[in-house]
């Protein structure tokens, strides 16, 4: 795996490698997170912008822990989802940064909250607006997800690939109106299924052929830009039903299509489309 680069961030170089930063995110998950998984008080638990919208005392502190780190060895941007939630200009850095950290500190929390093992801790590293670096954490099965840009996917160190989508495309997503979509005809077949509410499990599932694509209405950096990188690694297609390929820039009213090629994303999109489903 590549080693990182050299920075002078803390004073001094300091070589920040691969499975530097994923030791890491396995540290604080072991020592934050899962401490608090199955005995969270109702105390610990907040809700944000709307019902079902959750924070626990858990996310902010594991943010804070793995912000003030990569600070410290780095000096670069660091974007955290509850930090950006609380400041949302924070976001303004991101497309120009030399360098940043993209951080969603547990991503699937209500799940977490529920006490289901589908959570994970994501963070992409971000270079003149470009993903170059991503790793997905699973505390609970044991998994850690890593791409580099041009280097391929790695799970527990071993290289993963994947085949084309099938007939049916196998899509996911949590909206039950999406599930009444047919595919047009002359194409591959449609079939539905739920996702994991975890962009941390569910962009793991489409790299490893569990399913061929899921749609998402909300593009929120730290949900998406790791996992993005990892299923373009293995050629698969992230974009907006409108056509726009995701990037550091949220598309606020436009869902996004996340496929494991192009024939599942324009099997996906056509559906959408024929229901009436546009940009908001």
């Amino acid at each position: 795996m590549n080693e990182g680069l050299r920075t002078g961030g803390s004073g001094t170089p300091v070589e920040l490698s691969t499975d530097e930063v994923a030791g890491l995110l396995e540290e604080v998950a072991d020592t934050v997170i899962e401490p608090h998984f199955g005995v969270l008080s109702k105390a610990e638990i907040h809700q944000k912008s709307h019902p079902g919208d959750l924070v626990t005392d858990a996310d902010r502190q594991a943010e804070r822990v793995i912000s003030a780190r990569l600070r410290h060895l780095t000096g670069a941007v660091v974007v955290g989802e509850e930090a950006a939630f609380t400041d949302p200009t924070i976001l303004d850095a991101l497309p120009g940064a030399d360098q940043a950290w993209v951080i969603d500190p547990i991503d699937g929390t209500s799940n977490f909250v529920k006490g289901s093992d589908d959570h994970a801790v994501m963070l992409a590293e971000v270079r003149s607006g470009r993903t170059v670096r991503g790793w997905i954490w699973q505390p609970r099965h044991r998994h850690m997800y890593i791409a580099e840009s041009g280097a391929g996917l790695y799970r527990d160190g071993v290289r993963i690939t994947r085949g084309p989508a099938g007939d049916p495309v196998v899509a996911a997503t949590t909206h039950r109106s999406f599930q009444q979509t047919v595919a047009p005809e002359g194409g591959p077949r449609l079939e539905w299924t739920w996702s994991r509410w975890c962009c941390g499990v569910d962009y793991p599932r489409l790299c490893t052929g569990e399913v061929d694509a899921t749609v998402y209405l909300h593009s929120h950096p730290w949900d998406h830009l790791s996992g993005a990188l990892m299923l373009r690694e293995l050629g698969g297609v992230v974009r907006t039903l409108s056509g726009h390929d995701f990037g550091v820039k949220e598309f606020h009213r436009d869902p996004l299509i996340v496929a494991s090629d192009e024939p599942a994303y324009r099997a996906v999109a056509d559906a959408l489309i024929g229901l009436g489903v546009t940009v908001r």
